[in-house]
């Protein structure tokens, strides 16, 4: 197996890693405890304290890196009701204007992202005394991830336009 191809296989293996196995035992986790919660609280009286918070940070984790999934299979939620009718030239342009939003508002929140982490990099949570970093550090997975993307089908439709000419 050729470098390339080696190198290859490890980046998809580290996407599919992000983007699928880590939001389905995020949301597995989540589900556990949930009903856990729920048959302790409800059927035998005796809520506990620490599922809210395992919910909570496995609710972020698997929201955040699994929108990373549906940008890749560009399965998001699209309203599609001015852009169906455009010509293919004008929905390419549609498509750079709003990625160029896209890439902007993600580069800006990029920094204060990395900062706020850091900020709270000492602080733990209430009753399990996780890192609140760790909690919150899918954001910052998040919005690279997004940015990448976006910056990838950006260029390729930036090819597309400058083929098309005027």
């Amino acid at each position: 197996m050729s470098k390339t191809k080696r190198i290859r296989k490890i980046f998809t293996f580290l996407l599919d890693l992000l983007e699928i196995y880590i939001p389905i035992a995020a949301f597995s986790v989540m589900f556990c405890v949930f009903l856990l919660q729920v048959l302790l609280r409800y059927i035998f009286n005796a809520p506990l304290s620490w599922p809210y918070e395992v919910t909570l940070i496995c609710f972020i984790w698997a929201a955040l890196l699994g929108a990373c999934l549906a940008r890749r299979l560009n399965a998001h939620v699209a309203f599609g009701m001015v852009y169906d009718v455009l010509s293919p030239q004008r929905q390419l342009i549609f498509r750079l204007a709003g990625n160029g939003i896209i890439i902007a508002a993600f580069c800006i929140a990029l920094y204060p992202s990395l900062a706020f982490i850091a900020f709270i990099s000492f602080q733990k949570s209430a009753v399990l005394r996780i890192p609140l970093s760790l909690a919150y550090s899918p954001f910052v997975v998040f919005l690279l991830l997004i940015l990448g993307r976006t910056v990838y089908d950006t260029v390729s439709d930036l090819k597309k336009l400058i083929q098309a000419g005027p």
